[in-house]
């Protein structure tokens, strides 16, 4: 780790797939340590390239990835950064608490550790009553808390977080913030992607547009409304999307 080094840096990023299909071009952004950061775009504009180049699922045609200093794909990189994706991606074999100590053994966690680890998180995220249940067995809202219980699992010091309340009510999602921000304040940095215009407003310090694989404008909430002439963060939205 390099004293003073953003939580993310990301230096030309350029990820082409194997269909010929050009997702992000020469894309950088920096993230300071810290921050709760937003990123915005619709569908197919380079969010989940992103996402999957931090967390070191693809392998990128060029540019560069630093997490806290360190490269992405390294170990210790990887052991910072805690991804709750959008998709509900867990073992339907696994109950809550193994879901939470496999994850935890994972990232290298002694069995007592991970156990002692699992128990905070479900308390945490109120699934005392459903730690032994297995994930098929789980309503939509408590499957949404145990991905981001599995998440926090290790103590990330970066917690990405794509479209953490996608399909869930107001109720929850008024809940998932507390979570959200409980952790911002304990001082995780987050980044967060979400298609719910409020929730970026209601919970980030700073966002970035992002359209075509291309950062087009970054500031905060204010900033941005002031820059595109925009009553609303949904006006802004509207403007720098069809904006040529």
């Amino acid at each position: 780790m390099y004293l003073d080094a953003p939580a993310l840096d990301v230096r030309g990023l350029t990820k082409r797939y194997d269909d010929g299909t050009l997702a992000v071009e020469g894309f950088d952004l920096n993230v300071p340590a810290g921050a709760f950061f937003g990123l915005l775009g619709p569908n197919g504009a380079g969010k989940t390239t992103l996402i999957s180049a931090v967390c070191n699922l693809i392998r990128v045609t060029a540019g560069e990835v630093l997490v806290f200093g360190e490269p992405a794909a390294s170990l210790t990189a990887r052991s910072w950064v805690g991804l709750a994706e959008q998709d509900i991606n867990l073992d339907r074999f696994l109950s809550v608490r193994e879901t939470l100590t496999y994850h935890g053994g994972y990232f290298g966690m002694k069995r007592d550790e991970a156990e002692e680890r699992a128990s905070d998180m479900i308390d945490i995220f109120d699934l005392r009553a459903k730690e032994n249940v297995r994930a098929p067995k789980l309503s939509g809202g408590q499957r949404r808390r145990l991905l981001l219980a599995r998440a926090l699992m290790h103590r990330p010091r970066l917690v990405i977080l794509d479209e953490p309340t996608a399909g869930v009510d107001f109720e929850l999602r008024s809940e998932l913030w507390s979570y959200i921000r409980r952790l911002h304040a304990e001082g995780t940095t987050i980044l967060l992607t979400t298609h719910y215009l409020e929730e970026a407003e209601e919970l980030c310090e700073e966002i970035a547009l992002i359209r075509d694989g291309r950062l087009i404008a970054r500031d905060s909430a204010d900033g941005l409304r002031e820059h595109y002439g925009a009553d609303t963060l949904a006006g802004v939205y509207v403007k720098a999307m069809h904006a040529r």
